[in-house]
């Protein structure tokens, strides 16, 4: 795929995409294969796929491997950790005896509702999403694996975010999920461009985008 799609432009690939989400000619794990080649050799075409599971109430984020690989390790933790340890504490507590007035047991088995939930829920996230090393990224316009420069019009403020995974955010230093609303209000634009982006209390910020690099260099 990679070779195929090398010599094409970017709007030629998120034609190739529109295509595929399209097309009915695939079986659904098929397609989803071919979707998610796209995506990791594309990252700026995950927008596109993240609206299409949107509209078809599918939830398929993309996220970097680093956020995939710590969810792995959690689900792991919980696997082969705390739920054992979790089910020898509901043993120990049931030996003690007149469960009604156990509240070792009751905690304990509160606690095994939570791992459980989370089992399940780490086991969902992980089965739907869809890996990438932003590698591939353009500076055409503001996307998933991008550097953006912006200048807010009142106050003359510029500031640099960086937009990444579903699971990837730390706006401490500056980097965002695509999914944010700041991120949202951004994706899309070209340099140059103007943008409103969500303030305090309702409010609408108006900036100038004046610099886009990948992420990945």
């Amino acid at each position: 795929m990679r070779d195929l799609l090398a010599p094409s432009s970017p709007e030629e690939v998120r034609d190739v995409t529109r295509s595929a989400l399209a097309s009915t000619a695939f079986e659904e794990l098929d397609k989803r294969s071919l979707i998610g080649a796209l995506v990791k050799l594309y990252p700026q075409v995950g927008v596109m796929v993240a609206g299409e599971n949107r509209a078809t109430t599918v939830d398929a984020p993309i996220v970097s491997w680093e956020s995939l690989e710590k969810r792995k390790a959690e689900l792991e933790e919980i696997t082969l950790k705390k739920i054992p340890a979790n089910s020898k504490e509901i043993g120990v507590a049931r030996s003690y005896g007149d469960l009604k007035e156990n509240h070792e047991f009751k905690a304990a088995k509160e606690m095994q509702a939570v791992l459980m939930r989370r089992k399940q829920d780490l086991e969902s996230m992980i089965l739907s999403a869809q890996g990438t090393d932003f590698s591939g990224v353009t500076s055409d316009e503001v996307g998933i694996g991008t550097v953006v420069t912006y200048e807010a019009k009142e106050s003359g403020e510029k500031k640099t975010i960086t937009i990444l995974g579903a699971w990837d955010s730390d706006p401490d230093q500056g980097i965002l999920s695509y999914q944010t609303a700041v991120a949202q209000a951004l994706i899309q634009h070209k340099v140059g461009d103007g943008a409103e982006l969500p303030g305090e209390g309702g409010t609408r910020i108006k900036v100038v985008i004046k610099s886009i690099r990948p992420y990945r260099t």
